[in-house]
């Protein structure tokens, strides 16, 4: 018996009780995991008698009888006699087919915003990460596409749009973009800041050609306006875009629970003020104005329909982040500084990948982004950086 990756979201979306047994090895847990889950590499054996006796004597404390315990491996092979084994003592058991690597390709496609634009968010859950297609009078503009180009071609074909252009708002470092590989399948020109088509560790320009994202520059599409609003800090050339003056589709700079990190390039000293003053910019627009950002950092951020979307004004109020932003220069940088999370190192590679400057074929791109994504701060003062 198995649980899909869709199944198993829609549950923990829910929030219908479910115990998430993980049986991978130490290291492998603490690199990447599901959120809530308990790691028992104890279980991870072939026999499911062998597995009904270690549970029975103890070997990883008590098992409540949840409504449904989930057993979870790297590839869905070595949970499954976890979970018969656990069926043998009468827990209502099942694995997660295809495991952790069916949970990290899993893609949730869900309307945010209905009528004249139509937004959709499709999130990839296991990374944390957002994208947004924008849809007007059959027209569709794509931001931040993440690597499965297939899923959003299939959104495409399926409600007969024409793409009129793949943006990102910024040079991805936690994730393989898509932007540029859409754009291709779909004749359609790939758009990114003249500032992040260089990479900021190497110094070596992106090795293909690419529009300009530029400030105040305007996009049409369908009965819809879309103007960029450069906000550099978490990168040099990130930026925001304002759709329909209603709509703040953010990228990586500001989150709903927390604020972009401003030190993927180095320099986090120099760009925390730049990161202040573009955050003061987006925080200062219309309370009212809807901000869909790139990443999520807990699924309790989404609404209970799975919508990550909050107001300015929400954000305002509720944001330890976006609070600090609007204080003295001095607090913000102490805050900032002293709540980043360790430096992934395998973000150099993603961007020279994003860039143009690697290869990135199918097997290098699943072993670049195994993991969820660090690209946020969400610590209260004083408190660990969380991701």
């Amino acid at each position: 018996m198995s649980i899909s990756p869709a199944e198993l979201y829609a549950r923990l979306r829910r929030k219908e009780p479910t115990l998430l047994v993980d049986v991978r090895m130490p290291a492998d847990y603490a690199r990447w995991q599901i959120e809530g889950s308990l790691n028992a590499p104890q279980l991870r054996l072939p026999d499911p008698t062998q597995v009904a006796a270690e549970v029975e004597r103890g070997a990883v404390g008590p098992i409540p009888k949840a409504p449904l315990v989930v057993t979870i491996c790297g590839r869905g092979i070595t949970s499954a006699p976890v979970a018969e084994g656990l069926r043998l003592l009468g827990y209502d058991a099942a694995s997660l087919a295809d495991g952790m690597r069916g949970w990290g390709d899993h893609y949730e496609v869900l309307p945010v915003v209905e009528g004249a634009p139509t937004i959709l968010q499709v999130a990839r859950p296991a990374r944390g990460c957002l994208s947004w297609v924008l849809i007007s009078e059959g027209e569709a503009v794509v931001v931040d596409a993440l690597r499965h180009v297939d899923r959003y071609l299939e959104i495409l074909e399926a409600r007969d749009l024409r793409l009129v252009a793949a943006v990102d708002t910024h040079a991805h470092a936690d994730h393989v973009s898509g932007g540029r590989a859409l754009a291709e399948a779909a004749g359609a020109s790939y758009y990114l800041h003249p500032y992040d088509a260089i990479h900021p560790i190497d110094l070596v320009p992106a090795a293909f050609p690419y529009e300009p994202l530029l400030e105040r520059r305007t996009f049409a599409f369908g009965d819809s306006m879309m103007d960029v609003l450069h906000v550099p800090g978490h990168t040099l050339g990130a930026c925001g875009l304002l759709v329909d003056d209603r709509y703040l589709v953010a990228g990586d700079t500001l989150f709903i629970g927390g604020i972009a990190r401003p030190d993927l390039g180095g320099r986090a000293e120099s760009w925390t003020p730049l990161h202040q003053a573009s955050l003061r910019r987006l925080l200062a627009l219309d309370t009212e104005v809807l901000v869909l950002p790139g990443h999520f950092a807990a699924f309790s951020e989404a609404d209970a329909e799975g919508r990550f979307a909050s107001t300015i004004g929400s954000i305002r109020e509720n944001n330890v982040g976006a609070r600090l932003a609007a204080s003295e220069p001095e607090r913000f940088s102490e805050y900032v500084l002293s709540s980043l999370p360790a430096f992934p190192p395998g973000y150099v590679d993603i961007k020279r990948v994003n860039l143009g400057l690697q290869v990135g074929d199918e097997a290098r791109a699943s072993e670049l982004e195994l993991g969820k994504n660090v690209c946020a701060l969400t610590a209260t003062p004083g408190s660990p950086a969380g991701s």
